[in-house]
């Protein structure tokens, strides 16, 4: 590995076939080098889940000057822990998620297998990048997202992120977006959560589906309004989940 260039640890959810895993690696490889470690096939929704009930496996698809891929039989946070255990020779300067077929803004974060990679990376404590597009299609146009994902990656290769914090980045599913908003999650929950698929004369089979509701969708300051109205939303993302706000009153309770 050339060390004198930054080191990019690359994963998605999606697959390591993924369009959007390849233009992120496009768009990301004129700031060193990168090596990808993606799940074999999707595993969307994975959040950040472990393999513990079987070995995982991986393999080498592709090796080039400033890029080596690698498939894994795991899930997204499996491939973060697996290349830095046993394919890295040095600890990565940036890790990076995504980019992702379909948006991870407000609860979204929790269960996306795109932010497990970047949690994973956060909790290792180094710098981490989601990025996601609102666009669920297998050949969605990742185009007008390339400027701002190298330069967002540079910034953070450069400057670094605080202890325990990463960045979720969402962008619009347009060529024209207005701008960047530094963004709080939207608050809000799915509804309408199965859809039926009988099947075998046996009614309870069921496929997720839902719709988000945003409790708040004039709120100017979230991630869901900024996605909404055409701006690129990057939601800086803490891994320490201590409710801080309500320790003393819980002290109360027990003292």
């Amino acid at each position: 590995m050339e060390k004198e260039k930054p080191l990019i640890l690359v994963s998605n959810d999606d697959g390591v076939m993924a369009k959007g895993i390849h233009e992120l690696v496009k768009f990301l490889r004129p700031l060193g080098e990168i090596i990808v470690m993606a799940p074999d096939a999707p595993r969307s929704g994975s959040g950040c889940a472990l393999t513990v009930t079987q070995p995982v496996h991986y393999q080498l698809v592709k090796k080039e000057v400033g890029l080596t891929v690698y498939k894994c039989s795991g899930t997204p946070t499996d491939c973060i822990k697996l290349a830095r255990n046993t394919v890295l020779d040095r600890t990565p300067d940036l890790v990076v998620g995504g980019i992702n077929h379909g948006d991870n803004s407000a609860t979204n974060v929790h269960y996306s297998g795109t932010m497990g990679v970047v949690f994973e990376g956060c909790l290792n404590g180094i710098p981490s990048i989601g990025f996601s597009l609102c666009n669920h299609a297998p050949d969605a146009d990742f185009e007008a997202a390339g400027p701002y994902i190298r330069s967002i990656a540079a910034m953070i290769l450069e400057k670094g992120l605080p202890p325990l914090t990463c960045l979720n980045v969402n962008f619009p599913d347009t060529a024209d977006i207005k701008g960047v908003k530094i963004c709080e999650q939207a608050k809000g929950c799915w509804t309408n959560e199965w859809a039926a698929c009988p099947r075998l004369n046996d009614p309870n089979y069921f496929w997720l589906t839902g719709e988000f509701t945003d409790h708040e969708p004039e709120n100017e300051k979230n991630d869901h309004w900024a996605l909404a109205n055409g701006y690129v939303a990057i939601t800086p993302t803490t891994v320490d989940v201590t409710a801080y706000h309500f320790m003393d009153e819980l002290n109360k309770w027990f003292n």
